[in-house]
């Protein structure tokens, strides 16, 4: 671009800089043409243009002058020779952050084009965690790219298009920023559905000439209404933009008419006592529909987002949807956290929340990120979070917390703490004792009720829905598995050695270490860990690990009478499971099967897929024995043949929940018509218990067989 395009832009931020920061400005110009010297974009321009017209976006926001300097040279470290050493010895180490934030990672080789932009995304978020600049940055490089998306390829349109619907649009949406959402939802649109987008323009055009006399009638009434009550206002007609009719018009299943039916207005006052007095005319002028209302004021948004909504029924039965905000929540809407930047005076207490809620949430991404496995569970997590439609909910105290829609007493109890999350066990939802995976509803009260010694439990990732629960679930058990199976395979493997006299105590150091790189062990506790999740046997470990004149005398570890076989606690956890063809219980003889990556899987001795593991694969098959006590509870199923009488389930149930039994699930099938056979679940602590469970139900009038289902 020529010096003019500089110039014009030094002119603008004359209204806001002072000249010293202009210069640094113009310098860094200068310094991004020269590096980007004989460099193009797809459209035959130079390639200066484009950092120029992302400062420009930037200094509409009014943006510092380290970020416009950022805009300037954001590409230079990933297009050309510079190096971010280079750009902090030039322009400062703030500066060199910004644009190593938003620079992508172009020396690391990865699997997959969808990993590398996995992990370019967690790179940019974390450095948006550090300086939120980094983000508004990016999201205006990304605006000028999507407004220039003509001169790509249609396979490299449609790509650049989705990743902005799915992850820049929401992230601006995310911090308040309505106009770039809006902006980015459109051009997106137009690049994915080249042909229903201009259909659906021209319809909206065509609509809102059909539209205009009804929309004036309502503007000058509004207008009318509230200037006798002596409020200074501003209305607007308030219109949908094309992609959201779009989206409507799929996820609801609705036609263009039944959406353009609603005639919405915005009305703007000057401070919050005006929006609730405005409101009050409104209602009088028009009669509100109910359910309709919603305050964002008393509670904003996650984003920070404030103002009054309610919708009302018109002359003939026109809905009117009305939003009724101060300036500065008008100002907060449109820019969110770049209002910040864009309003600035000594008093902008208004940007505060936009601002808080911003680093809330961001803070919430660096607790993401270090429960993340991976790039690609990290973004999914991000993801699920960048597209909360809300619901409002308060603890006991009084305090309010904002969770996505469909959201769990389980996310209540990580949004409150994650140890409140790691040892909850129930909840109360407005003084009703609820289950975990109770769906909650605005304005409901959440108590989260919680036990020392509780630990998450897998089956929790199947209803919770918010990132910051599922991440910290998932990361609990990560640390529970490694612990658990490190613990197993150390019990397993000095089983083996006892066998012997010899224990892993007295194994000397140089042969453990010459067994662990013969093994290709990184160490010890990586070894136990795969023998703990079922990856190595014990036996042949131990072989190796024995002095040479025992090596010979190790145990086949195919069961048999008479070995006593390792202790089953119950406590395990994740590394030990019980095998749900024949669900044994303490008191039955049972035989383990080590499974890889899931530990030992113990079944019954009779069963037979054991059965079958002991002819094709003994060396993976152990003996095992129930410790003295066992701590936990297991399912078992009974099937009770019955007559058909009154009350014979509640009767059963009763005589089960009297001996402290818990019903998972009860299935009744009719067998004529008078007979029936029931299948009740039950969790129990062992034989014994199940016994006294079984005999209580015999004496039943009307139970004719009950028989313990095996297999």
């Amino acid at each position: 671009m020529s010096i003019s395009g500089i110039d014009a832009l030094c002119s603008r931020l004359e209204t806001y800089l002072s000249p010293d920061h202009i210069a640094d400005i113009r310098r860094a110009y200068f310094y991004s043409e020269s590096a980007h010297e004989g460099q193009f974009r797809r459209n035959g321009d130079p390639y200066i243009t484009h950092p120029l017209a992302v400062a420009n976006i930037l200094c509409d926001m009014h943006m510092d002058h380290q970020s416009i300097q950022a805009a300037m040279l954001h590409d230079v470290i990933e297009d050309t020779g510079v190096s971010k050493p280079d750009l902090a010895a030039e322009f400062g180490e703030e500066v060199a952050e910004l644009v190593d934030g938003v620079t992508k990672l172009t020396q690391v080789h990865f699997n997959s084009k969808a990993e590398a932009q996995a992990e370019n995304f967690r790179k940019m978020i974390l450095a948006m965690t550090q300086d939120t600049r980094v983000i508004l940055v990016k999201l205006a490089d990304r605006l000028h790219n999507m407004r220039t998306l003509d001169v790509l390829s249609v396979e490299k349109r449609r790509r650049v298009a989705t990743e902005t619907l799915e992850i820049y649009a929401p992230i601006a949406n995310r911090l308040g920023m309505n106009d770039f959402r809006v902006e980015f939802e459109e051009l997106g649109f137009f690049a994915l559905f080249p042909m229903r987008a201009p259909l659906i323009k021209k319809a909206v055009k065509a609509a809102r000439g059909n539209r205009k006399e009804m929309l004036a009638t309502i503007k000058e009434s509004l207008e009318r209404r509230l200037a006798e009550e002596g409020l200074t206002v501003r209305v607007m007609g308030r219109e949908k933009h094309l992609y959201s009719i779009y989206q409507k018009m799929r996820e609801k299943r609705k036609s263009f008419d039944e959406i353009m039916d609603m005639y919405g207005f915005r009305v703007i006052v000057e401070n919050v006592d005006a929006c609730y007095r405005a409101l009050g005319v409104v209602h009088n002028l028009y009669k509100p529909i109910p359910g309709k209302f919603k305050d964002y004021i008393a509670i904003p948004k996650a984003n920070g987002y404030q103002s009054l909504h309610t919708v009302l029924k018109g002359q003939r039965g026109v809905p009117i949807e009305i939003q009724i905000r101060t300036e500065a929540m008008e100002a907060m809407a449109n820019n969110g956290i770049a209002a910040h930047w864009l309003y600035k005076t000594d008093n902008d207490g208004f940007t505060n929340t936009s601002q808080t809620r911003a680093r809330e949430w961001m803070k919430s991404l660096l607790e993401i990120q270090r429960n993340a496995g991976n790039s690609m569970e990290f973004i999914e997590n991000v993801k699920i979070d960048l597209f909360p439609d809300e619901v409002y909910l308060f603890t006991p105290k009084g305090r309010i917390l904002t969770l996505p829609m469909g959201a769990t007493a389980v996310d209540f109890a990580y949004a409150v703490h994650t140890d409140v999350g790691n040892t909850c066990v129930a909840a109360r939802i407005d003084n009703r004792l609820a289950p975990l995976s109770m769906a909650l509803h605005t304005g409901q009260t959440v108590e989260i009720i919680t036990a020392p010694g509780t630990r998450p439990n897998p089956a929790w990732l199947n209803f919770a829905i918010t990132s910051k629960a599922r991440s910290s679930i998932r990361h609990f058990l990560k640390d529970q598995q490694h612990s658990e199976s490190l613990d197993l395979g150390r019990r397993l493997l000095e089983k083996v050695l006892s066998t012997q006299g010899y224990s892993l105590a007295k194994v000397p150091p140089e042969h453990l270490q010459a067994v662990l790189a013969e093994l290709g062990a990184p160490g010890l506790d990586a070894l136990l860990e795969d023998i703990g999740l079922g990856n190595r046997v014990a036996q042949i470990v131990a072989a190796r690990l024995l002095p040479a004149d025992l090596q010979n005398l190790v145990p086949e570890s195919k069961p048999g009478a008479g070995t006593r076989g390792i202790a089953i606690r119950g406590t395990e956890g994740l590394v030990v499971t019980y095998a749900r063809c024949c669900r044994p219980l303490p008191g039955d003889p049972i035989v383990g099967h080590l499974s890889a990556g899931r530990g030992i899987v113990i079944h019954r001795d009779t069963c037979n897929n054991i059965l079958t593991e002991l002819r094709e694969n003994p060396d993976k098959c152990m003996s095992l024995r129930w410790a003295e006590k066992v701590d936990r509870e297991f399912q078992t199923e009974l099937r009770i043949e019955l007559q058909n009488q009154r009350g014979m389930l509640a009767e059963i149930a009763r005589q089960a929940t009297d001996l402290e039994a818990n019903i998972e699930g009860i299935n009744l099938q009719e067998k004529g018509a008078h007979h029936g056979v029931m299948t009740i679940n039950l969790l129990v602590r062992d034989r014994i218990h199940l016994a006294r469970i079984i005999k209580r139900m015999r004496i039943i009038a009307g139970v004719e067989k009950i028989i313990r289902v095996r297999a």
